[in-house]
């Protein structure tokens, strides 16, 4: 089995909306979740698609230094989450003085890719089953 994460921190991408676009991914296989993001009219979305993209390329990578076959259409989305990262602070003028605050709020994600894993029925199956 093999399993690759990606992470992208400190986007500019609300972390709320960032979710939004994250759960259409979920549990999908990877190339279909490529498809999802490239056509999702999310601004959040665009980060994601490349996320995935490289999640898939650290498959590949990981795949090659431990020798083992890497059949890119069985890697699915095993996990995908968004963490909310710094606050930029900025203000704004206001009336007779005042000072309004703007918070720029941005996002870790963090995606794992995954091969399934290939159960091997243990001995106490292959009895039960005679």
């Amino acid at each position: 089995m093999v399993e690759s994460i990606a992470r992208v921190r400190h986007i500019r991408v609300t972390p709320q909306k960032a979710r939004r676009v994250v759960a259409l991914i979920k549990g999908k296989q990877a190339e279909e979740a490529l498809a999802i993001l490239k056509f999702a009219q999310q601004s959040a979305s665009e980060p994601i698609y490349k996320l995935v993209h490289s999640a898939m390329a650290n498959a590949r990578v990981k795949a090659d230094q431990e020798n083992e076959f890497l059949d890119e259409q069985d890697l699915y989305v095993k996990n995908a989450f968004v963490d909310e990262g710094t606050t930029l602070k900025r203000f704004q003028p206001r009336a007779q003085g005042r000072a309004f605050q703007i918070k720029k709020r941005t996002s870790h994600i963090t995606v794992v890719l995954a091969t399934p894993e290939v159960a091997e029925p243990d001995a106490a199956t292959k009895k039960a089953s005679k």
